[in-house]
C-alpha cells in the first residue's frame, strides 16, 4: 500500500466548480461590504517584470500604476472607487500574512485556480466575503486577466 505524503492538486474543472460554487455563495455578502471595506490580492505573475516600478514590501508589491500591466489599471479603478488596498503578492502565504494583519471584510482575488481555490478557503475560515476572478492566462509569468470581468466584480 503506498501512502500519499504530499497533497494531491484537484484538477482544474473541479476548481472551476469550487469557485463558481463559493463565488455564487459569496456574492451578496461580497456586494454588502462597502469598497473600503474590500482589498484586492493580484499575483506577482501578473507583472511585467522588465518594467513593472512596483516597490517591493516584503511579501508584496505596492502597485505604482506604471502602465506595464494590468495591475495598474486595476489599482486605479480600486482608487477610483474606494478600495482599501490592492496587493501584488509574492505567494500564496502572503494571502494569510495580509489577512491577519489588515482583516478586511470582504477581498477580491486573481490567481490560477489552483491559488483561487487555496484562497477562498483561507478567506472562509477568516469569516471574510470573497470573490474570485481566474487568470485567462496562467503560468507563472506573463500572465494575463480578463479586465472586464474584474472591473465587473469590483463595481458590485
Amino acid at each position: 500500500m503506498k501512502l500519499c505524503i504530499f497533497p494531491v492538486k484537484t484538477s482544474e474543472n473541479l476548481n472551476k466548480i469550487i469557485v463558481e460554487k463559493k463565488n455564487k455563495k459569496y456574492a451578496k455578502s461580497f456586494s454588502a461590504a462597502g469598497f473600503s471595506e474590500r482589498v484586492i490580492f493580484l499575483p506577482h505573475c501578473m507583472r511585467n517584470i522588465e518594467k513593472c516600478k512596483a516597490k517591493e514590501m516584503g511579501s508584496y508589491y505596492l502597485c505604482m500604476k506604471c502602465g506595464a500591466c494590468k495591475a495598474g489599471d486595476i489599482s486605479k479603478k480600486a482608487e477610483e472607487l474606494g478600495y482599501k488596498a490592492v496587493y501584488i503578492l509574492k505567494g500564496g502565504k502572503a494571502v494569510e500574512k495580509l489577512s491577519s494583519e489588515i482583516k478586511p471584510r470582504a477581498v477580491l482575488g486573481v490567481a490560477c485556480f489552483f491559488e483561487g481555490v487555496q484562497g477562498m478557503e483561507l478567506s472562509e475560515k477568516r469569516k471574510m466575503a470573497v470573490q474570485f476572478v481566474p487568470l485567462t492566462k496562467d503560468g507563472c509569468v506573463a500572465t494575463d486577466v480578463d479586465l472586464e470581468e474584474v472591473f465587473k466584480v469590483m463595481s458590485k
